[in-house]
């Protein structure tokens, strides 16, 4: 076992753990925030979606020891304290979830899309989010909420 110390969400956080420790497990299980989902342990299908250093990682494959005292992590969490970030308030706008098991992956690759690419087309949008699965199925109205938080971006530095 290593101590490490993270900071995740911005607040710093020490953990004890085995170096090839997963940071899902990590997030899920030593600090406690179940919003970052297991979905097929591969980094296959995005539901384990997080940030590091505003970049969308698989956190079922990127080990503890991977991650630098100085880097920044962000869960779904983080992204706001009361579900009110502009990617948040489209998901709901559009009514993106059916079951919602891979929402939080999918919001986290969308809000680090719209930071790479301010207005995407559909095809910026396919291409980024294609490491994103969805068995439901919503890729519709996941590339709708997508625009309609490009439109709100737009819209608030316009002011």
């Amino acid at each position: 076992m290593a101590k490490y110390t993270l900071s995740i969400n911005g607040q710093k956080v020490q953990v004890e753990a085995e170096p090839d420790t997963p940071m899902l497990w990590v997030i899920r299980d030593y600090v406690g925030l179940k919003g970052t989902k297991f979905g097929c342990g591969m980094a296959l299908c995005g539901a384990c979606t997080i940030h590091l250093d505003g970049q969308p990682i698989r956190a079922c494959q990127t080990p503890i020891s991977s991650i630098k005292k100085k880097n920044k992590i962000t869960t779904i969490e983080g992204i706001s304290a009361n579900i009110d970030h502009v990617v948040q308030r489209a998901w709901i706008e559009e009514q993106v979830p059916q079951c919602g098991y891979c929402q939080s992956g999918q919001i986290m690759s969308a809000v680090a899309l719209l930071k790479a690419i301010p207005n995407p087309t559909d095809a910026d949008i396919d291409t980024y989010m294609s490491g994103n699965l969805c068995r439901c199925g919503t890729y519709n109205r996941i590339r709708k909420a997508i625009h309609t938080a490009a439109a709100a971006l737009q819209t608030e530095s316009n002011k």
